[in-house]
Parts: C-alpha cells; structure tokens; sequence
C-alpha cells in the first residue's frame, strides 16, 4: 500500500511539476509577447502620428510646387512669345498679354517686362489695377499708368475687362537696373527665385520669378530682356495657412537667408524681414541650427518639447528656390485617441491571457506533430529540393496557414529559379563555398545606349503603349546584341550597357560591337517606320562605345550580387554616349575602339576633341557609318 501511494504520490507531483513549468513558460512567452506587442503597437502609432504629419506636410508642399510651377510657366511663355517687348506696337500686344495672363494668374501681384535700355512694362494688380509703362530717358523716366478693372472681377468680354478707366503720367526716377529682381536675373544668365525684396508700388515685400531672354532686333542686335513675376508674401502666406484648415499643425517658409517669408501661424502676414526666434518656430529652427540642418537641401523629420509640449517637426527643400518648408504638430493632438486605443488593447489583451494559456496546453497534441512534418519540408525548401513537397493537413488554423505560407514559398522559388542558376547555388552551398563579391581585370568593349527624347515621349504616352513600345524595342536590341556576341548587363531605364569580352574572351570584341550597333540602326528604321504606321513615337537611339581595362565579375553586396563590370573604361563609354546629344551625332567610338576596327568600317573623326562631362582629359571621338566602300 505504501508503494503504491509512494507511486502515485510521485507521478502526481511529476504531473504538478510539469503542468507548471509549462504554464510558467507560456505564461513568460505570453508576457513577453504583450510587452513587445505593445511595444510595438506604441511604435505604430508614432509611425502614423509621423506618416499623418508628413501627409499634410507635403499637401502644402505639393501646394507650394503648385504655385511655382504655375508661375514659372507663366513667365516662360511669355519669354517664349517672339513678339515680347516694352515699347512700341510690341509694347501694346505684349500689354495686353500681360494683363490676360495677370487674371489667369491670380496669385500674381504683377507680371514685369523690363528692356536692357531701361524700358519696363507691367501688368499690376495691387495696390490698383493697371498697365504701368516705364520709358528710361537720359536723365529721368517717364511713367504711364492706364488704370483698368480688377483682374479678378468676373463678367464682360475681354475687351471690356481690358478697357482703360484713366490714365496718368508723370516723371521719376525708376530705374529696372535697381531692382532686385532685375539685378539677379541678369546675375544668373537663367531663371531665378529672388531674395524678398520691396515692390516699388504697393510698398510690401514680394518675391518674384524673373527670367532673361534674347531678341534680335530689326537692326541685326540682339536685345535683352527679363520677365518678372512678383507675388506678396501676402499671397505666399496663403498658401501655408492650408495646413491649419488640415488639421492641428501650422507651417512656414524659411528663405535662404534664414528668414520668415510666409507662416500660418500668425493672422497677418510677413511684413518684416526676421528670425525665427520665438515661440514654436524658433524652437525647431534653433534645433535645426544645433543640428547644422537649418537652410540645408535634406529632409527632415524630428520631434521636439517646446514649453512642456511635443511637437512633431518636418522639414523639406523647395527645388529651384533655396527655401525651406517647415511644419509643426503637437503630438498628444494628433495621436492622444491612438495612444488610449493602444492601452485599452494592452488590458483586454492581459485579460484573455488566462484563456489562451489553457487553450494552447489544450491544442499542443494538435501541433507539434504538424509542425515538426513542416520543419521536414521547410529543410527540403533551404535545400532547393522544391518538386513533389508533402503537404501537411491540419484543423489548427495557424498551422494550416503556414502550411499554404511554406508551399507558397516553395512556388515562389520555382518561378525563381527561371531567373538565377539554381543548379549552380545548389552546388556551391552543398560543396561549402562562400557566394561572395569577386572580380578580375579584363579588356572589354562597353557600349552604351540611350533613346533621344524619352521624357518627352515618355509623358506624352499611355503607359501599356510606352511598354509596349520599350518591350519591343528590347527584344529587338538584344537579340542583335547576343548575335554579335554582346552580353546585356543591365537595362537603365530607357538606355541598355553591353560588354563585349566578359563574362568570357571574345576576339575582335571593337568590330563586333560596332557592327552591332549599324545593325540596330538598321532594324529600327523598320521597327520606327512600323511605328509610325501605328501612329506611335519612334524611338532615335544614340550609341556610346569604348574600349579598355575594366574589372569584371560577380560584384555587389554580401546578399544581393549581379555579373558587371566597374571601371574608367565603363564611365567613358557612358559619357561618349551622352556627347551624340551635344555634337548632333548618333553613334560614337573612341580612338581605341577605332584602332580595333583596322579600317572595316566608315568613319568620321571629330575635328575638335571632346570634352566629356566628368573627365578633366579630352577625348578623340569619331562618329560611326557603316561598312567601307570597296
């Protein structure tokens, strides 16, 4: 009886130890599991808080674009007019050009034509609506205002919207010649962004957009000209405020200089010049100092305490100006309702621990038979070994999901294997060789290639049409390619590089590259005049080939590698290609690729070296025909 009751006695306390342990270390994964779950869960939330933030950061960025796009547009077509011009019956035509585009452009404070000679023409809206015509004499200027109805009012004809309401003149001393606008127009030689500057005739600070253009007058001399858009910081403000009508945060314009030029969180908007040095913005821009950030060309995104209070901050370079958007958003605003979701999952989450504790002793019978079978198919999967898996048939969800996850994985890696040498992976990691970068020095001929226009065509197309159109022209240069014995090492876009002489030694590799490339030619004159039945784009192709030293093999990261080749001679051939552009030509070899071709084929040299971008040598290039007469 005592052993029996010893027995039993033993076996229950086996039974108790057990239940225990296994309780203890599911309860210790349970917790574990919660506290990186909420962990997590917090994560998320700043990443939404931040991802909320920058998406109406960038819809007043995208506004800001907007409007200097706008602009820009502007005044480029109206340098583009060939008619353009201050004075004269010119000077009327391009008035009322002026005036048309002023109230399509409401944004616009006014639109300025201003002549080398001291002559000006504009349409302004504020502070009174007018076409103001400034004519430079040797001592004074003499100024014409026609007054007109507001730009912005609606109804009436053109003519009528045009008419002139009154008319004054008088004498001053306005010359373009010191103007801020007009001075870093002609200081840049191209289109500009000025600095905030003081418009003469409403007296509030303005930035503007000016642009120089030439003329050849009807005397032979060539004239020149800038056109100007002014806009009001004002106006500028405008477009900020939108980030406050979004949601809880404010946003402001920092010039180069480091100063306000437009923010929404004052009602008024910029009148002086300052710092950001109070409140809000001059937190995150003393941050942004601190950080050396501050007026840099790099996005942001930081967050900072201001008065007991986080603020998340991002920051962006608006192209072509030298500005700085920045915006703000108190945090406990945005993501307080997330943060409380997140804490009431974290209870009702500990609150069903107990339940799953007992469920998962429950089904562990049910799953580490299933799971040790998928263990068996995922090793067979690391192994390549993908035909005739076993599948694992299970009533627990999980395992059942992970069951399609691994045969899934397992079809995925089948697709796969059509892209990489299977057979030969499978054998280095069977043998215990490291797949690592490795290369060797070859002599090899690059050739470069690059379809003139693509931009243009490429935003003039729909976009199943331009594939179209690039799957057909690949197919067709690679096949050539591979008759010739090139070997394409990568597409870029629009432009295909070819090594002739790698992976392997190829003889004659300069005469076979550039035969290839008259093939080309050649077939896409047909493929164009196909094309061009169709009513489709064709496509010009520009050739860049060379001949050298490079390094060859299996290069790139320790997890990620491709077959190329790096080098000078890879980067000459690049830029001999991107000279066709600049010298009117198609296809165009170096001297070394020129001496493998001993003659074969008809050439023309260029006269005058070329300088290609990058490289402080000059090269000889010559421009590549076809095949010598006999």
């Amino acid at each position: 009886m005592a052993d029996r009751d010893f027995a039993g006695t033993g076996l229950r306390r086996f039974r108790v130890d057990v239940g225990t342990i296994i309780c203890a270390v599911a309860l210790l994964q349970s917790l574990l599991l919660v506290a990186f779950g909420y962990w997590a869960a917090e994560k998320l939330v700043s990443r939404v808080g931040t991802a909320s933030h920058k998406i109406n950061h960038d819809r007043v960025e995208d506004n800001v674009l907007a409007f200097l796009a706008k602009t820009e547009g502007v005044i480029r077509s109206i340098a583009d007019s060939p008619s353009v011009h201050a004075t004269g019956e010119d000077g009327e035509q391009t008035a009322e050009m002026l005036w048309t585009m002023l109230e399509q452009t409401p944004e616009l404070d006014s639109i300025n034509v201003a002549t080398d000679d001291g002559h000006v023409l504009m349409a302004v809206r504020y502070p009174t609506p007018a076409i103001r015509q400034v004519l430079r004499g040797p001592d004074f200027s003499t100024e014409t205002w026609q007054y007109k109805r507001s730009p912005d009012a609606e109804g009436g004809d053109a003519k009528q919207r045009f008419a002139t309401t009154a008319i004054t003149a008088y004498r001053s001393d306005f010359d373009p010649e010191k103007r801020t606008w007009y001075r870093e127009a002609m200081k840049a030689h191209g289109p500009v962004w000025t600095q905030p500057f003081l418009m003469s005739d409403s007296q509030e600070l303005a930035i503007g957009h000016s642009l120089p253009s030439a003329r050849v007058d009807d005397e032979g001399h060539t004239r020149r000209l800038v056109i100007d858009g002014n806009v009001s910081l004002g106006h500028l403000s405008k477009l900020v405020r939108i980030f406050g009508a979004l949601g809880t945060g404010e946003s402001a314009l920092l010039s180069a200089d480091r100063h306000v030029i437009a923010r929404s969180d004052h009602p008024d908007p910029v009148r002086e010049l300052g710092s950001p040095d109070t409140g809000v913005l001059g937190a995150l821009h003393a941050h942004m100092l601190a950080a050396g950030k501050a007026g840099g060309a790099d996005d942001m995104a930081f967050s900072i305490e201001h008065e007991g209070r986080k603020y998340l901050v991002q920051t962006s370079h608006i192209p072509h100006t030298r500005w700085q958007l920045v915006s703000w958003e108190p945090e406990d605003l945005l993501l307080g309702g997330l943060h409380r979701s997140v804490l009431w999952a974290l209870l009702l989450t500990l609150s069903f621990l107990g339940i799953a504790l007992f469920i998962s002793l429950r089904l562990s019978k049910l799953v580490t038979q299933p799971i040790e079978n998928l263990a068996l198919v995922a090793r067979r999967i690391g192994r390549l070994e993908l035909d005739n898996l076993p599948l694992e048939s299970s009533r627990v969800l999980e395992i059942q999901h992970l069951n399609q996850a691994l045969d899934e994985s397992a079809r995925s890696l089948q697709a796969f294997r059509k892209f990489v040498p299977v057979d030969i992976i499978r054998q280095l990691v069977a043998e215990g060789h490291a797949l690592a970068p490795s290369g060797s020095p070859r002599r090899i001929t690059a050739m470069f290639t690059d379809v003139e226009g693509f931009t243009t065509i490429s935003e003039s197309m729909e976009a199943d049409v331009l594939v179209r159109q690039l799957t057909e022209y690949f197919n067709l240069a690679a096949g050539i390619f591979a008759r010739h014995g090139g070997v394409v090492d990568k597409f870029m876009g629009d432009g295909i590089m070819v090594l002739w002489g790698a992976p392997s030694d190829l003889e004659d590799a300069e005469y076979r590259a550039c035969v290839a490339a008259l093939e080309l030619h050649a077939e896409m004159d047909v493929l164009n005049s196909k094309w061009r039945g169709e009513g489709l784009h064709e496509f010009r192709t520009r050739v860049g080939i060379h001949t050298g030293h490079v390094i060859a093999g299996v290069l790139g990261s320790s997890n990620r590698l491709s077959y190329t080749a790096i080098g000078d001679a890879i980067n000459a051939a690049s830029r001999i290609e991107g000279a066709n552009k600049e010298l009117g030509t198609r296809t165009l070899i170096s001297q070394t690729t020129f001496e493998g071709l001993g003659g074969r084929l008809a050439t023309r040299r260029i006269e005058e070296m070329a300088e290609l971008r990058g490289r402080q040598t000059r090269m000889v290039l010559y421009e590549l025909f076809g095949p010598t007469q006999p």
